[in-house]
């Protein structure tokens, strides 16, 4: 497989568009995609991408190869297609087509640079994507300063933002490096932490690692599945030096893992069970705090329901990591100098472990890569619930606990959706779970592997056959 292919599938792993990336089947219209170039590469920028793309032969809901009739060699007004679109851009833009197969299908990729110095804009227009929309950057001032910024100065990082806040003070700073054995220069640690932006002003990272960061970090309980049930406790950990928050919410969950006593097929001693894996969670709450966009002033989230634990932490990838990379466990930090303190005290590690460990566990369904967000979830393992018989070795009842436990999240909401309508197809299912293609096929590759369910019939006219 090539270096396009792999883009290609890294944009199908999405569960839905970006705003740096466009899926289309043959759809063309050559001035309107000029206008979705120019938006394309804005984004592009905004999102610290080298590159947006625009892929025809790809259903944008499902994200399934249906291959495209497209031709980009055709003529506009007697002109080949790129010259036409060329030279309407301001700057220049080296924009590419590139015809692939892809499952045997026929696939076009179109991919174009950031913008650079300047907004790129067509036909003397600039224009932005908001969500999956394309749109007249005038309509939108606040993103038009924003891109202006990103272009003058650069991707914003907590180390090049300013903070909100200028008085600041570190005594639980140094007491933190000095419990772990290190010892911080009372008249340059500000410096070498790289506490300042260029101009001398405080910067984020200096918020986050002062007395007190401002920050809310908050661990939210509810009583069922969703947040639509009621609230068990919240628990407060936020508004102090970011490594305090991060210590405390790894020690609660410590209090939130229950030992079970599973005395299933006992013969002398009962097993003792975690609720859940300790180091799956572990690894999951500080990678949300070391890749945490906290340029947003928003912070990570710690959601804890009936069945699961919802670790979500702002943002997306960083912006040189692929989604490859980042399954293989190619650690690129959205936060680098965050990530150089944590490794400097021990509190994480730079060997990449920490992605491969949970799939290995719960599997790549584990991740959910949102518009704005990326989410861990950690499922339960719940050996006895309340009317269950100690030592019932299992029940084939519609949603017990105990024939489910070995299924995340994202598989138990498939299993769901085709206990409620096997006639349902894969299509219809990642539109409603708002899911990839991939995401789909590899759940019901799970559900099959583990006896959940059977295809009846053809993939076309057949249903799906609940076993248990």
């Amino acid at each position: 497989m090539g270096r396009s292919d792999e883009i290609v599938e890294e944009l199908r792993e999405y569960d839905s568009e970006r705003e740096w990336f466009e899926f289309k089947e043959s759809w063309f219209k050559a001035d309107e995609l000029g206008e979705y170039i120019s938006a394309l590469s804005n984004s592009a920028a905004i999102a610290g991408k080298k590159f947006a793309y625009f892929v025809w032969g790809i259903n944008d809901k499902s994200h399934e190869i249906v291959g495209t009739s497209f031709n980009c060699n055709q003529d506009v007004n007697h002109e080949p297609l790129k010259h036409y679109l060329a030279r309407q851009f301001s700057p220049d833009i080296n924009f590419t087509f590139e015809e692939l197969l892809i499952e045997g299908k026929r696939i076009v990729l179109l991919t174009i640079p950031a913008a650079k110095s300047v907004p790129t804009s067509y036909a003397r227009e600039r224009y932005i994507r908001i969500g999956s929309s394309k749109e007249n950057l005038r309509k939108y001032p606040e993103k038009e300063a924003f891109l202006f910024e990103v272009l003058r100065h650069g991707f914003p990082t907590i180390e090049n933002t300013p903070s909100d806040y200028q008085e600041l003070t570190f005594e639980k700073l140094l007491i933190y490096y000095g419990a772990k054995g290190l010892k911080l220069n009372q008249d340059t640690f500000k410096k070498n932490l790289s506490f300042y932006t260029e101009d001398g002003k405080y910067n984020i990272l200096a918020q986050l690692l002062s007395d007190n960061s401002h920050i809310p970090i908050r661990v939210a309980i509810f009583s069922g599945t969703t947040k639509a049930d009621n609230m068990y406790s919240v628990r407060e950990f936020g508004n102090q030096c970011l490594l305090y928050s991060l210590d405390e919410v790894l020690r609660y969950g410590d209090v939130l893992n229950i030992i079970q006593a599973d005395e299933r097929e006992r013969v002398v001693e009962r097993k003792e069970v975690p609720l859940f894996e300790n180091d799956a969670f572990r690894e999951a709450v500080i990678n949300a705090f070391v890749h945490n966009k906290w340029v947003s002033g928003n912070e990570p989230m710690i959601t804890v329901f009936s069945d699961r634990i919802e670790i979500l932490s702002r943002g997306s990838l960083a912006p040189e990591q692929t989604m490859e990379g980042f399954f293989a466990g190619e650690s690129v930090p959205v936060n680098k100098k965050l990530s150089e303190i944590l490794l400097q005290l021990h509190i994480s590690e730079k060997t990449g472990r920490g992605v491969p460990k949970i799939t290995q566990r719960y599997g790549k369904e584990a991740y959910e890569f949102r518009e704005n967000s990326i989410v861990v979830t950690i499922p339960f393992n719940w050996i006895n619930v309340m009317g269950d018989k100690v030592g019932d070795k299992g029940s084939d009842k519609v949603g017990d606990k105990s024939t489910e436990s070995l299924l995340n999240h994202t598989q138990a909401r498939i299993l769901a959706e085709i206990r409620n309508n096997p006639n349902i197809t894969k299509q219809h299912l990642a539109e409603t779970l708002k899911l990839g293609k991939t995401t789909i096929d590899k759940g019901i590759a799970v559900l099959k592997k583990y006896g959940y369910i059977e295809r009846i019939g053809s993939n076309k006219s057949g249903y799906w056959k609940v076993l248990k």
